[in-house]
């Protein structure tokens, strides 16, 4: 599959996908009927055009429909400056500080209006008082306007730059993304090495465009991304938080996983699951991409799925190790699973900013896979009322999935779901039975001889 995804299409000529005019493909040329774009964002363009702006729909939301897939936003690309697009529309608001952008809002759906831009200059990126660059060439700020032609050379992708005229029904096409969209090829605008430098993140979006849509990344394109994926440290934690939720809850995360491992792009995301790759190799491959192929197919059934348990499966397999340094130190086994969870959690947000509001959950399903192995006496009831329950119960069936050993204890809960109240009693009874003469033969065992402190915990 990864093979299928990296592939060597010969390029077209050097300077083929620089054009400082386009391709126009009229209407019989192409597939697009204006009635499949939003109506207002269609309206966007068309009034804005009436006010004497060049105003167009671009990128995703061409490319897709290009393949026959429903997009799930509508951008417009413009003349206009935020200024100028506030003062047409009432319902318009300027955000963004490194990249001004105006949002147009109709009732939920907002439209999202971009003026052209332009590459920076030398001399602007030369000059450290007003630099738009830092040292290693990622873009700070990108607010230099620019013309038609110069906003289509500064976009990432060739099948990006596309955009679309409702009125006059015609694609201009700068950067040959029309035949790489036909040929289902992945391929930068520009000398990669350093658009990645620009921004770092567009290895992600390499990752996550390929996966989505099954398309291969051309080989130059490809190439430089593993000695540059050390620059995704520089990325503001919060900005990969927003990145990885892309990649991993698109629908595609399982193949997305399997090529940031192969690109190296996984390590400066996760560097503690990393490691855990490096040191358990079979059960952590096997745990994370259970757990996204489970996920993948959640958003292909329009079944809801939350980041806390995706976050819980990705960092868990660098749990187990630290618990038991912990508990070689002494530390009992919960507080050393505890302590364990905080220090993982906290480094993990120096990289990728997990908001607290799914910490807290992923603290919660760690901590049932303690607690669901104690089931004697109303324990059991007490835990299935718990709300974290079905997280929990889920992720022990995740583990063992993955190969864990857990003495039949998801088979146990399943059966102890689906019973009745006579039933659940006598398999109460009987795991007190099975304990009793678990006891007794350790005691036997361990006669002569003092017990040692601390404990295995649950991580054999």
């Amino acid at each position: 599959m990864l093979k299928k995804l990296f592939q060597s299409f010969r390029p077209p000529l050097r300077g083929q996908h620089r054009r400082t005019t386009p391709e126009v493909i009229n209407q019989s040329q192409h597939s697009l009927q204006r009635s499949q774009f939003s109506r207002h964002a269609v309206s966007i363009v068309e009034r804005l055009q009436s006010a004497g702006y060049q105003a167009y729909l671009v990128g995703g939301c061409v490319r897709d429909l290009l393949l026959g897939i429903a997009p799930k936003d509508f951008d417009v690309a413009t003349s206009a400056t935020p200024e100028q697009v506030r003062a047409e529309f009432r319902n318009a608001r300027i955000i963004g500080r490194r990249f001004k952008l105006v949002h147009i809002h109709f009732g939920r759906e907002i439209i999202e209006v971009a003026t052209f831009r332009a590459h920076h200059s030398e001399e602007d990126q030369g000059d450290t008082h007003r630099s738009s660059h830092n040292s290693s060439g990622r873009i700070l700020r990108d607010n230099v306007y620019g013309t038609l032609e110069d906003d289509a050379q500064r976009r990432d992708f060739t099948i990006n730059a596309l955009y679309y005229d409702p009125v006059s029904e015609r694609i201009l096409d700068y950067a040959n993304g029309v035949h790489d969209i036909r040929n289902r090829l992945l391929r930068l605008i520009g000398d990669p090495t350093h658009r990645y430098q620009e921004d770092p993140v567009r290895m992600l979006r390499a990752v996550r465009f390929a996966a989505k849509l099954d398309f291969g990344i051309e080989k130059h394109t490809v190439q430089p991304i593993r000695d540059l994926a050390k620059l995704l440290r520089e990325i503001p934690p919060a900005r990969l938080f927003e990145e990885v939720l892309k990649l991993f809850l698109s629908g595609h995360g399982a193949i997305a996983f399997e090529m940031l491992v192969d690109l190296q792009l996984f390590e400066p995301l996760f560097p503690a699951s990393a490691q855990a790759l490096d040191e358990r190799p079979s059960y952590t491959h096997t745990l994370i991409s259970q757990a996204l192929s489970n996920t993948d197919l959640r958003v292909k059934q329009g079944k809801p799925v939350t980041p806390a348990f995706l976050f819980a499966a990705l960092l868990w397999p660098a749990l187990p190790a630290r618990s038991l340094f912990l508990q070689s130190q002494g530390v009992p086994p919960i507080p050393a699973m505890n302590e364990a969870a905080h220090d993982l959690i906290a480094e993990q947000c120096q990289r990728i900013a997990i908001p607290k509001r799914f910490t807290l959950p992923i603290r919660e399903i760690w901590d049932m896979q303690e607690r669901l192995p104690r089931r004697s006496g109303k324990r059991a009831d007490m835990l299935l009322d718990n709300p974290r329950f079905r997280a929990g119960y889920d992720f022990l069936l995740l583990r063992e999935s993955a190969g864990e050993e857990t003495d039949d204890l998801g088979q146990w809960w399943t059966d102890y779901q689906d019973a009745h109240d006579s039933e659940r009693r006598d398999m109460i009874r009987e795991l007190g039975s099975r304990d009793d003469g678990a006891s007794t033969t350790r005691k036997r065992k361990r006669s002569g001889s003092k017990r040692k402190s601390g404990g295995e915990g649950s991580f054999d």
